[in-house]
């Protein structure tokens, strides 16, 4: 059995560097970027873990995976040991391990990040994810006597999929309710098929099926049912309400009606479920972008991934705009960096105040302003301010707005009793993620606003853990 190196020698290896596509190839096509860690890569990144006597790695993971434990596990070679530690706590370790911002969270609390780079965690969890789901393995079958009990799951995106499967495994009954024809909320239609491939998003799903997670499609919660005929009508004895923040924000500037501008939410769902990458085999022309200029407003990872597929569809100038400087933008660094490589323009501290159209209604042209940076603002970034009389305009085909989501208000329309804030957000208990409605409880971007897919797990977790509290053992509703 392989053994760690002497903590000296481990400190002396390099991080790995996980192979992926040629840039040049890679614009042209939507297959994964990243390749993953091979084998031996993963052993030699594994090698770098101290196995430090408080992991406080672990401190830094929403869903409190046991790092150093599965990083063990890799060394020793046990893989599918690996991945199984791993399940005890995150249910979809195949896609965290590919979109969550590690260096964020786990990484950045890594000790050996202090002197050196900290030890890949996210890309050793894809690695033994991966081995396990082309191994074909099985997952672990439910053993918990059933209580007797139903819970329902509103989103089968990652908060909903995670409370899901820690309840199935508790004991419940567990039904996710989801808006759309495919299953996975953003996993599916919010994250391009070259970061997150659709088939990983379906074996893990394929999996929770399994062990018994039912799934019903194509029901929209305050219409086909609401939250009262789910809780009095159909048995639920609670609800979990993890439908993310689907409601588009817009910059509100003229023009923002014209035909070829798009939201991100409209741009990506088009693109993911009803593959328009694919045309003409798919017959999605509106987003025809062959030899077209485009332009993508935002500096997050959404726009990043907007911005990378319009290259992919063609487009001759792929533009992100962003009216602060590239040290401000929330993407991630790797996306970023994917995007420079790929032919991505930048026009930095620079704003659209107009969308300019021509006879037919179709925008044509985008009048912007140039911008500098004042004192911090209310998120801690340096406040744009326009530059006066720096006007010009850049001519584009098609735009993306790409600047946030807000809360759809559809479940509080129905359900008045739910608070919400002043951006239309679930108000909650945040020990508990109970909401101001008995025996409902929410999590993820209905509740935090755009966030990350481990968050949402996290939140997952901790409302699953409330509902078995409330449901064994009957305690009066506090919130």
């Amino acid at each position: 059995m392989a053994e760690f190196l002497p903590p000296k020698e481990r400190m002396a290896i390099p991080k790995q560097i996980m192979p992926e596509q040629d840039p040049l190839e890679r614009r042209n096509n939507f297959n994964e970027v990243n390749y993953g860690f091979t084998k031996e890569l993963a052993i030699k990144e594994a090698q770098r873990c101290l196995q430090c006597k408080t992991a406080t790695c672990i401190d830094g993971c929403p869903v409190d995976i046991k790092i150093d434990d599965f990083i063990t596990l890799i060394v020793e070679e046990d893989f599918l040991g690996a991945a199984k530690k791993i399940k005890e706590d995150n249910v979809l370790p195949a896609i965290c391990g590919r979109v969550c911002p590690q260096e964020e969270q786990c990484e950045k609390t890594c000790v050996l990040g202090k002197k050196y780079e900290p030890v890949a965690i996210g890309r050793l969890e894809r690695f033994v994810a991966d081995i396990e789901m082309e191994a074909g393995v099985e997952p672990v079958p439910v053993t918990t006597p059933k209580k007797g009990k139903k819970v329902a799951i509103v989103g089968s995106g990652p908060a909903g999929l995670s409370c899901a499967g820690d309840l199935i495994y508790m004991g419940y009954d567990v039904t996710v309710f989801e808006a759309l024809h495919e299953l996975g909320g953003v996993l599916v239609y919010g994250i391009p098929e070259f970061r997150l491939p659709k088939e990983i998003v379906r074996k893990e799903i394929h999996n929770m099926e399994k062990i018994g997670v039912k799934f019903e499609t194509d029901m929209v919660i305050g219409r086909s049912l609401t939250i009262d005929e789910l809780m009095q009508e159909e048995g639920y004895g609670a609800v979990f309400i993890g439908v993310g923040a689907g409601l588009p924000w817009f910059m509100n500037i003229p023009g923002e009606n014209l035909v070829g501008v798009y939201s991100a939410n409209e741009f990506l769902t088009r693109v993911n479920l009803m593959k328009a990458y694919l045309f003409p085999e798919y017959d999605m022309p509106i987003l025809d972008m062959k030899g077209k200029n485009v332009a993508v407003m935002g500096g997050g990872n959404t726009a990043m991934d907007a911005v990378r597929i319009s290259k992919r569809l063609g487009a001759k100038h792929s533009y992100i705009v962003y009216r602060r400087s590239e040290i401000e933008m929330p993407a991630r660094v790797e996306e970023v960096h994917h995007a420079k490589e790929e032919g991505v323009e930048f026009l930095m501290l620079t704003a659209p105040i107009e969308m300019v159209g021509d006879e037919k209604g179709r925008i044509k042209a985008m009048k912007c302003i140039k911008m500098e940076l004042g004192e911090p603002d209310d998120s801690g970034r340096r406040r744009p301010i326009p530059i006066e009389g720096s006007e010009y305009i850049l001519d584009i085909d098609v735009a993306v707005i790409a600047i946030g989501n807000g809360s759809n208000p559809l479940i509080h329309q129905t359900s008045p009793e739910i608070e919400v804030n002043k951006w239309g957000n679930i108000v909650v208990d945040a020990d508990t993620m109970k909401t101001t409605r008995k025996g409902v409880f929410a999590g993820g971007d209905i509740v935090t606003g755009g966030a990350t897919v481990i968050l949402a797990m996290g939140a997952g977790r901790k409302a699953a853990k409330a509902i078995d509290d409330y449901l064994s053992n009957g305690k009066e509703w506090k919130y």
